[in-house]
């Protein structure tokens, strides 16, 4: 067995360089301390990471970013690492059968009547008031409720504040309209089905929720509203490894946690260090979970060494995920019917109970006849994810579950593909004759593939009930953990998922204090 004697060769060890890993470690490095990043894969990157899937084609399971934050892409001088400024978000189309499409870009709305159009620049005006009240929080530790430093009643002074700075009726609208169904906003500012379905598409991808489920859905919207940089996630990643490395954090890849070693201290138990698959031993005076909260303490800490009642609360995260992924390499660009241009987020979803009904079918550990999913072409805006003149098709296909009824076998897979890819051809007829390559994974795959509980995108649900200061649980929403010593800095935590940084921004900078 090997043992790295050196007591505190390490200020903090952290685990998984996924992006919140790697922007977790780059702050803590820019901070002085000295920093072991650790990965299990081969590469780095986590579900944002991309690989080969098809011999020549690339692909990563989260296949664009959109909001990720001007404060981070500064600090971490992102753009000094080959981060583009500037790059344009993608255009949203909610993809007709007929060709006639509804197209959304820079808040201009295409292919709808009048009475919808002028509907929306209200609707649009009152979700980016209220996504701007609430963007400065992303990047803060949500402080716990009660026994509250001046600084902790500060902030929650500062939220009172950028609402009551909404105005009266502003304010009014968005204390009513924060936890609706997207079903009843949606119905009470539009009338075309197609439009209804495309606007609520960001609040519920990734989730456990459909347009009749009353939860986090709009607060959901509101998070992905905020604004950032956008773009291609492979340039992403490698932009964040050069920078982390340049701050001076040591990456290991293929070093796989086997538990975080935890052992008495002063005052109770401590977490000093890490066990590798192969025994070796590590130690540090901090240790940071990227790893979703089951995984970090069910797997890595082990329940002998938490409270019970925190055991049974970390149990009960609700993290099986409803989306599966869909690649294709393509020998050349796809045409769809009545589509110029399709550089764009490609929504197949005809009306709110076409979400609905896959959802109901999902819940029973079934899949949808009707698959709903979100269409990218990434290899349009970057070219080094296929050979020249072919292209990589990203689907995410909602809603698939992570327990399939019957369990997942390799004809279930090769079923719900195919429902995929016919679904794809009465938008692009011709795709099938272009396809080279095809991969199908299931949110058991990306549970099996990538060590993320239930294969849920947000490593635990995005609900009212787990997010914010409770996010995932209280003892563990501020980043420490009831183990000193032991951080997280994951999807689980304060904001949650998609491709941000923040819970690792967030992390290091209470670290750091």
């Amino acid at each position: 067995m090997k043992v790295l004697a050196e007591m505190h060769d390490y200020d903090s060890i952290i685990i998984g360089a996924g992006h919140n890993g790697l922007v977790c470690a780059s702050y803590l490095a820019r901070g002085g301390q000295r920093v072991l990043l650790l990965e299990a894969g081969d590469t780095i990157g986590g579900l944002a990471g991309s690989r080969e899937f098809h011999p020549g084609f690339k692909a990563s399971i989260a296949h664009s970013f959109s909001h990720f934050p001007n404060k981070i892409v500064t600090e971490l001088r992102l753009g000094e690492h080959g981060l583009l400024p500037g790059t344009e978000p993608l255009k949203l189309v909610g993809l007709g059968s007929d060709g006639d499409h509804i197209t959304l870009q820079n808040g201009e709305l295409n292919g709808v009547g009048s009475d919808d159009a002028e509907h929306y620049r209200e609707y649009d005006r009152l979700m980016q008031r209220f996504a701007a009240a609430l963007e400065p929080f992303w990047l803060k530790t949500m402080p716990r409720i009660g026994n509250n430093s001046l600084k902790e009643l500060g902030l929650f002074a500062h939220i009172g504040l950028k609402l009551r700075m909404l105005g009266q009726s502003d304010m009014r609208e968005f204390l009513r309209v924060v936890s609706l169904p997207t079903r009843d906003l949606m119905d009470e500012n539009f009338e075309n089905d197609l439009l209804k379905a495309m606007l609520s598409w960001d609040g519920l991808v990734g989730s456990r929720l459909a347009p009749r489920s009353p939860n986090a859905a709009i607060l959901a919207m509101l998070y992905r509203l905020s604004g950032g940089h956008s773009g291609s996630t492979s340039v992403l990643m490698q932009a964040l490894r050069a920078a982390a490395e340049a701050n001076g954090v040591d990456i290991r890849t293929g070093a796989h946690v086997d538990r975080i070693l935890i052992e008495p201290g002063d005052d109770g138990l401590l977490a000093n260090g890490v066990q590798l698959a192969d025994g070796e031993k590590i130690v540090a005076n901090k240790i940071v979970s990227s790893a979703d909260p089951q995984k970090t303490f069910l797997r890595l800490v082990g329940v002998e060494n938490l409270e019970i009642q925190f055991t049974n609360r970390i149990r009960r995260l609700r993290c099986d995920g409803l989306v599966a992924k869909l690649h294709l390499a393509l020998s050349s660009l796809p045409e769809f019917t009545g589509l110029d241009n399709a550089d764009a987020r490609m929504i197949i979803a005809p009306a709110m109970d076409a979400i609905e009904f896959a959802f109901d079918d999902a819940k029973y550990g079934e899949c949808s006849q009707e698959p709903v999913m979100e269409v990218v072409l990434p290899s349009l805006r970057d070219e080094s994810l296929a050979p020249a003149g072919q292209h990589v098709l990203s689907a995410h296909i909602m809603y698939v579950p992570n327990k399939l009824k019957g369990g997942w076998t390799d004809a279930a897979r090769s079923e719900i593909c195919e429902r995929a890819i016919g679904t794809l051809e009465r938008y692009a007829p011709d795709i099938r004759q272009q396809i080279l390559g095809v991969e199908f994974l299931t949110p058991h795959d990306l549970e099996q593939q990538h060590g993320v509980t239930g294969g849920h995108w947000h490593h635990t649900e995005l609900a009212m009930d787990q997010v914010l200061m409770m996010r995932p649980t209280y003892e563990a929403a501020q980043y420490a953990t009831p183990i000193p010593g032991l951080y997280l800095c994951g999807a689980g935590s304060h904001p949650g998922g998609d491709v941000t940084g923040a819970p690792g921004h967030n992390a290091a900078a209470e670290i750091l204090k």
